[in-house]
């Protein structure tokens, strides 16, 4: 992968919760144009080792740096050139489908027009739920109003999703996996985690498997 200076490095990473150690010497890079694949088995730590590199968590030793520089030490900065995207999709009830996804961008430092956000939503098929509140929104539905931001995330160098392929059908994974693509084609990198095998054809992706 790309060196050090540029794009996200994690450096002997040891993670423990409660009192079980779920890595330890966890060290790689992910560059301009690099996506880093995370699998592993229930408990091994997939999900925890992404809220490390996003700095939501603190490791028990070790670094994460973004193009050189602490994420801790350098929040904003890291957050401004973040896209992160948890296992449940952040998605309140009580706003329409299109409210949340203009809320989640806001979240994200990324300003959409409504017409803007509506696009996204129809790519994603949604274009007769906009108005809908997300309450009466099905899980695969939700999924898709959280994972409509990559359609606008273009200006976000690093993306970190976990799962970012769960409760979708054929279409909406290839679709996704086109908005990965074309991350990766315009210089930004991604990292993901996902029980699922996907085929990304002649990408470039680097497999991180972590023991359970």
């Amino acid at each position: 992968m790309a060196s050090a200076e540029r794009g996200l490095r994690a450096s002997e990473l040891e993670c423990v919760r409660g009192l079980r150690r779920l890595f330890q010497g966890l060290s790689f890079s992910v560059g301009p144009g690099d996506m880093l694949w995370v699998l592993g088995a229930n408990g091994s730590g997939k999900t925890s080792l992404l809220r490390l590199l996003c700095g939501l968590a603190r490791p028990e030793s070790g670094v994460v740096s973004w193009n050189g520089r602490d994420v801790r030490q350098s929040r904003d900065a890291f957050n401004a050139d973040l896209l992160y995207a948890g296992h449940a999709p952040a998605i309140k009830d009580d706003l329409t489908a299109l409210e949340n996804l203009r809320f989640g961008l806001a979240q994200s430092g990324i300003t959409a027009t409504q017409a803007r956000a509506q696009t996204a939503l129809t790519q994603f098929g949604l274009d007769a739920s906009g108005g809908v509140m997300a309450r009466a929104l099905s899980q695969g539905q939700r999924r898709r109003v959280g994972l409509a931001r990559l359609a606008l995330a273009a200006s976000k160098p690093l993306w970190i999703l976990d799962e970012p392929f769960t409760a979708l059908d054929r279409e909406a994974t290839q679709l996704v996996q086109t908005h990965l693509e074309a991350q990766l084609q315009r210089g930004g990198s991604v990292v993901f985690t996902s029980h699922q095998e996907v085929d990304f054809g002649a990408t470039r992706v680097t497999r991180l498997a972590l023991a359970a």
